[in-house]
């Protein structure tokens, strides 16, 4: 994912609004590139602000608040990313019992 495809999901970002697939890339770009981890603060700030207003409360630790959000993120990559492996785990595991089953079975009628 380059910058301007960066900046472009900064506003999706802070809606929680991206794909799995677009969070990932996101959150790789954010982490690498200080230019456009610099606009999601700015733009974390802002809306994060303006949030706070129209409810009346708030937090000071604006920065902290982002970091929450971003340690979130990267749990819920980890987590799709898991659960991945295991459907692929479980597939192959299905797959190989049910070759074993079918050479089994050839075995009986082989002997039978």
């Amino acid at each position: 994912m380059n910058c301007q495809e960066t900046q472009r999901l900064v506003m999706p970002y802070i809606q929680d609004e991206l794909t799995p697939e677009e969070l990932e890339g996101f959150l790789e770009h954010v982490e690498a590139c200080p230019d456009c981890r610099e606009e999601l603060e700015i733009y974390f700030t802002v809306a994060l602000g303006l949030r706070q207003l129209d409810e009346g409360s708030g937090s000071y630790n604006i920065k902290g608040e982002m970091e929450a959000s971003l340690e979130e993120s990267r749990r819920q990559v980890r987590m799709r990313r898991l659960l991945k492996i295991s459907c692929y785990a479980v597939n192959t595991l299905s797959g190989l019992g049910l070759v074993i089953t079918f050479l089994l079975q050839l075995r009986i009628w082989m002997i039978g």
